[in-house]
């Protein structure tokens, strides 16, 4: 086995394991530092695919960004222990059975999808390159505006969230 075959599995295991521990995680804290577990063994997975900018784009914006706004919220709600009912352990008993079902039929869906076919049958389909020299031209030429107003809408949230955290009752 070569060493990328190796370093793949050990980060799928990783990403499985996290999502599995983000679901049965009880503190929300916790199920938050799960998912950038998860997110991290996906970045790697992307530089295996030889997808830096998408590996950077991974960790910057999902592990680093979104999980802080995460975190802000947990701790704006002051959300502690999750409080387990009798409908958790029903859905515990229903969920696993169905969820099996429900990935078998996705999988049987795609199987039988052209695309799935194409892909299968291509090796990989098609591809468009798009380097990242020339998505940073078009992202400060012509999409200038919403780029600059999502980081704005960003930042009003973050700033908002620690207001809302900084008032006492």
């Amino acid at each position: 086995m070569s060493l990328p075959l190796i370093v793949f599995f050990i980060c799928a295991l990783i990403a499985v394991v996290g999502a599995i521990l983000l679901i049965v995680s009880r503190e929300p804290i916790h199920s938050a530092l799960s998912l950038i577990l998860v997110m991290m063994a996906l970045a790697v997975l992307y530089l295996l695919l030889g997808a830096e900018f998408i590996a950077a784009v991974q960790i910057i914006v999902y592990a680093g960004a979104i999980m802080v706004l995460f975190v802000f919220v947990i701790m704006v709600l002051n959300a502690g222990e999750e409080e387990r009912t009798n409908w958790s352990r029903i859905a515990k008993f229903a969920g696993l059975p169905l969820g099996f079902f429900l990935l078998m039929w996705m999988a049987h869906w795609m199987a039988d999808a052209a695309i799935g076919r194409t892909v299968a049958n291509s090796g990989g389909g098609t591809t468009v390159a798009f380097s990242t020299v020339e998505l940073s031209k078009l992202l400060f030429t012509k999409y200038l505006f919403p780029f600059e107003a999502t980081s704005i809408l960003i930042l009003i949230a973050i700033l908002g969230a620690l207001v809302l955290a900084k008032r006492e009752n």
